[in-house]
């Protein structure tokens, strides 16, 4: 029996927007007894300035991690996911959102520093940060992509390729050091962490 995905989204942004919260992304994954809805939650607009705020006031920065761009920063704290997970677990049984399936986990947490790139709104907020991606069609004879992320314009990215060592057959097929990738060639797509 599939999944209804879309209204299991659609159900965890409303319980999300109310706690103050946005859904990077939701998977539900494994199988048999090992099946886990895992969702995966940050600080929504007005939460992230704050933590901009917060890093801009020499006092209170000292709270945040350090060597950590505050852009990276999730801002979700365990409290955060713990009362998302209790209203959110709530819906999920009173709505019956899993039919026919009581054995599962429902996990929720930080999408962390390597976080996945899906929305078109990510490659924009993410802009100088180093990406690692996979293309569906290769693009200069290649489908696999580390670079920094130097401008998106909506339906292309650019990536320097410059910016990391390529290994293995990148390194020797590439020969331009930028490259432009339109954004529904992307199949997936994540930051890499640098710490």
């Amino acid at each position: 029996m599939a999944l209804p995905l879309e209204t299991i989204r659609a159900t965890a942004e409303r319980v999300a927007t109310s706690h103050g919260l946005e859904i990077v992304d939701l998977e539900f994954a494994g199988g048999g007894k090992h099946r886990a809805l895992r969702i995966f939650l940050e600080k929504d607009e007005a939460g992230r300035a704050k933590l901009r705020e917060q890093a801009a006031d020499p006092e209170q920065a000292e709270l945040l991690p350090k060597g950590i761009p505050v852009e990276l920063l999730s801002g979700i704290t365990h409290e955060d996911c713990a009362s998302f997970a209790q209203d959110f677990g709530t819906m999920l049984d009173v709505e019956d959102l899993i039919p026919g399936t009581t054995e599962y986990t429902l996990e929720v947490s930080s999408p962390g520093l390597e976080r996945k790139l899906t929305k078109a709104s990510d490659w924009t907020r993410f802009v100088g940060q180093l990406v690692k991606l996979q293309t569906f069609a290769p693009v200069e004879n290649n489908r696999h992509f580390t670079g920094r992320l130097t401008n998106f314009d909506g339906t292309h990215l650019t990536l320097d390729l410059a910016a990391i060592k390529q290994k293995g057959k990148a390194k020797k097929t590439l020969t331009a050091q930028t490259v432009t990738i339109d954004l529904p060639n992307v199949e997936k797509a994540h930051l890499v962490a640098e710490i």
